[in-house]
């Protein structure tokens, strides 16, 4: 199983960004995606997630309005896509599957991609 993660790179405040994770060597539906991201020096928080349908979303309540996560099951790949990037925006982001249900705990996703660095300047 591998989730590959892409898209990071270095913006400006007020920019925007689209991370994308492709997903390998699982059954895609069935499986419940997160972001994750982690800055230097703190501890990993979650972002949001979406379950296996796509049809549900779960967003951390600091990031709703400027984050939106999507899945395309056909494509094997979903998305996380940052608006308004602001320099406390910047981190490593990580994507992570479970066939668990959606959790706001790193603890239960069973799959994790190598993660993207994403940094805003101001």
């Amino acid at each position: 199983v591998q989730l590959q993660a892409s898209g990071g790179g270095l913006v400006q405040a007020g920019d925007s960004l689209r991370l994308s994770c492709a997903a390998s060597g699982l059954t895609f539906p069935g499986y419940h995606i997160a972001w994750f991201r982690q800055a230097p020096g703190k501890e990993r928080e979650y972002v949001v997630a979406i379950n296996w349908s796509g049809y549900s979303t779960y967003y951390a309540d600091s990031l709703k309005g400027r984050f939106t996560i999507s899945r395309d099951n056909a494509k094997n790949t979903f998305y996380l896509q940052m608006n308004s990037l602001k320099p406390e925006d910047t981190a490593v982001y990580y994507c992570a599957a479970t066939r668990g249900s959606p959790s706001t705990y790193a603890t239960s996703y069973n799959y994790w991609g190598q993660g993207t660095e994403v940094t805003v300047s101001s």
